[in-house]
């Protein structure tokens, strides 16, 4: 599944430009424009990318509280915590881990105050037995794919 330069230039392009066309691609990436919707088109179908959706901050919809919650559940509760999660539209992400806890999940709020108020609706399912909860006091680095592209490329391409 390794990638080449050209996939990450063409992911940093799309990275940092997400609204641009194919033929702009293939010329900034000075290859044909079959070869950039070959590429793309690849990287798509091998769910490299995995979507062209806009990055929407919460914090701009009134959201601007993001708390992590590690939660422990109830042996053979995992399927019925998952959709009583996926209900609660504050909740941004889920994951199952190892460790002290079951599962972890990102939650955003309007306020501290109003963190309370998702923090219950997150408790309020009997399959959860208990929850510790961190707020986030900065995000100094956000989400980010660009250096691993950079990373995957050079470690697929031959010195």
């Amino acid at each position: 599944m390794a990638i080449d330069r050209l996939d990450a230039r063409l992911l940093e392009l799309l990275a940092d430009e997400p609204r641009i066309g194919v033929l702009e691609l293939s010329r900034r990436l000075g290859v044909a424009r079959g070869t950039a919707q070959a590429r793309l088109d690849r990287l798509t179908a091998r769910g490299v990318i995995r979507g062209f959706g806009p990055q929407v901050d919460p914090a701009a919809l009134g959201y601007p509280v993001t708390a992590f919650a590690t939660l422990e559940i109830r042996q053979g509760q995992g399927n019925d915590v998952r959709a009583h999660l996926a209900a609660v539209p504050e909740v941004l992400e889920l994951h199952t881990t190892t460790g002290s806890g079951d599962m972890l999940c990102r939650l955003v709020a309007r306020s501290n105050a109003d963190l309370q108020r998702v923090i219950d609706r997150v408790l309020g399912f009997e399959g959860i037995v208990r929850a510790a909860t961190a707020i986030v006091m900065e995000n100094p680095v956000p989400l980010r794919i660009v250096p691993l592209v950079r990373q995957a490329a050079d470690d697929g391409d031959p010195p």
